[in-house]
């Protein structure tokens, strides 16, 4: 063990220059992959993360909509049809759109004019639906002019509780502007991969873009409700409950919600793809280099082997330098992935989740190995009288 350590690192020293390139190689690699990997959580995230955090078990669509969201039209009139249904504790109706909103953001005034994108998301007061709050207080009626916004917003528009909220939407084909009073802030809840402003169900019927000026009614046309169960476990028997005691309806649990979301589904196989064909390159390039290290000094490898060293040790020496090399650019394109994400702006969807991350790292250094494997086995078939020139 002492020997192929020494032979290991007696080799790396000499090559000093060599094999910190080739680290930085293997660090840029490791940005790569850590990257695709912190974008594919945070497009997910920014799809899902509403969603997925909703405060119920079930989501209700129209049934012709075919779970997608953007195409539901559910009869608001049905919520008390379904809170009927024996075995639901609350339900609450929600509408969902886009609208933009004034920013004190410097890069947001740049490259947007001033006013970023937001999911403009109506609830019921004190239903599912409503997210819980960080600081100040929930929404109290239906119909106010105020405003719950996720901590992103409070980041890109510069606002606090208490402060007016300048929200701009399209009426008409022209665009109209409106002022919320922010009464609460909550953790981050985007939905369509862009930060979420909650008002009441009233309110957004009013202010969400429409064909005509002032199109809102006493009674919007919800996208969906959020049921809450007496008995969380009883998911599935419930969501076909529903389906047979309400006309015209379909429910799902939240996960098969946020996987139906347009794109997702699609946007995360494409990730994944791009994820494993950069460990493939990384794995061909590692191969490659070591390959050619390998060629380059097999007459040293036949010099040990003539002088009754034995495979185990030669195999395990070129094991240490792979191993070493890799870990070093591990941890130099660790460590400039983790400076890079520190001046990132908060709008690109990056979400650096430690699971994920500790999972793509643990899979770049396994490629090392893998990728030397043709190099340690073209060593341990080096002839020591043919690598020195006097075989026959």
């Amino acid at each position: 063990m002492s020997t192929a350590i020494h032979l290991a690192f007696t080799e790396i020293w000499r090559n000093r220059g060599r094999y910190l390139l080739f680290s930085g190689v293997v660090a840029l690699i490791t940005v790569l992959i850590l990257f695709i990997s912190a974008l594919g959580e945070g497009l997910g995230s920014g799809n899902r993360e509403y969603l997925e955090k909703l405060n119920g078990e079930l989501i209700v669509y129209e049934d012709t909509a075919r779970l997608s969201i953007p195409s539901s039209r559910l009869d608001c009139t049905k919520r008390s049809v379904i809170r009927s249904v024996e075995g639901v504790e609350d339900v609450g109706t929600v509408g969902f759109a886009s609208v933009s909103v004034l920013s004190s953001n410097l890069m947001v005034e740049m490259m947007m004019g001033g006013y970023a994108d937001v999911s403009f998301i109506g609830v019921e007061p004190g239903k599912p639906g409503e997210p819980p709050v960080l600081a100040g207080r929930g929404l109290l009626r239906r119909g106010a002019d105020e405003a719950l916004i996720d901590r992103s917003v409070a980041s890109v528009a510069g606002r606090e509780v208490g402060d007016r909220l300048t929200v701009r939407s399209a009426q008409a084909n022209e665009d109209q502007f409106y002022e919320l009073t922010v009464v609460g802030i909550t953790d981050s809840r985007k939905y369509g991969i862009r930060s979420s402003v909650f008002v009441p169900l009233l309110t957004w019927d009013k202010i969400r873009p429409q064909s005509l000026i002032g199109g809102g009614s006493g009674t919007p046309a919800c996208s969906v409700a959020v049921v809450k169960l007496e008995d969380p476990t009883q998911m599935e028997r419930m969501a076909e409950l529903l389906r047979v005691r309400v006309d015209g309806i379909e429910a799902v649990d939240r996960q098969t919600a946020y996987e139906n979301v347009p794109g997702y589904t699609e946007q995360q196989s494409t990730l994944a793809t791009q994820n494993a064909f950069a460990l493939l390159i990384g794995m061909l390039v590692i191969g490659g280099f070591f390959q050619i290290q390998t060629l380059q000094k097999v007459p040293q490898i036949g010099m040990l082997k003539a002088i009754g060293t034995p495979n185990a040790i030669v195999a395990l020496a070129n094991v240490i330098q792979i191993v070493t090399i890799t870990t070093v650019g591990i941890l130099l394109g660790s460590l400039v992935t983790f400076g890079l994400a520190l001046i990132f702006p908060p709008n690109i969807p990056l979400v650096f989740d430690l699971e994920s991350g500790w999972t793509a790292v643990l899979t770049i250094f396994s490629i090392g190995p893998i990728g030397g494997l043709v190099s340690i086995r073209y060593s341990l078939r080096v002839e020591p009288l043919t690598a020195l020139g006097l075989g026959s």
